[in-house]
């Protein structure tokens, strides 16, 4: 298994786990395939560009991408401190080796050395129950819970937003 960051040739690969995620495990994501169905190829590359605020750590396996998470920082002068983790996904065939925390734990590694980042935030909603423990046991807190975060058809999903404090030059 291999972790690195996607780059800009990474984008059909990502691009189709993306939209397995949103089709295999709707609950889990705030977006969907149709939004997901919208995004060009250039987009996606734009998305992937190696740039120090934004990034995505893929898994690959014999060449094929089996895992993600992406992270961004805020960009306001007032919000900076601050960056999210988002997509967060491993295909299903591949869960339970370790392979989301591994994800984890080299996004929070670059994560740790921007400059002025205090603090991640996520969100996970509560059919996402290992990916919680698996937050909860890298340190996220949770400060916060939505409820009814989600409308998928006539069902409600609840949501809980979870904060992860740096400390640079750790992690």
């Amino acid at each position: 298994m291999e972790i690195r960051f996607l780059k800009a040739e990474d984008a059909v690969e990502w691009r189709r786990l993306r939209a397995e995620a949103l089709e295999g495990d709707p609950e889990a994501f705030s977006s969907s395939l149709e939004e997901h169905a919208k995004l060009s190829l250039d987009d996606v590359k734009n998305r992937l560009g190696l740039r120090s605020d934004s990034f995505v750590a893929g898994a690959f396996e014999d060449g094929q991408l089996v895992g993600m998470a992406g992270f961004h920082q805020e960009s306001g002068p007032k919000v900076r401190h601050k960056g999210r983790i988002w997509g967060v996904y491993v295909t299903p065939s591949k869960r339970g080796y370790g392979i989301g925390r591994d994800l984890m734990q080299a996004l929070l590694e670059r994560a740790a050395k921007i400059e002025g980042l205090d603090q991640i935030q996520l969100s996970v909603t509560e059919t996402q129950v290992p990916a919680l423990v698996l937050y909860r046991s890298l340190g996220f807190e949770t400060y916060g819970h939505e409820p009814r975060a989600l409308k998928i058809g006539d069902r409600f999903i609840d949501e809980d937003y979870l904060v992860l404090p740096i400390r640079h030059g750790s992690r």
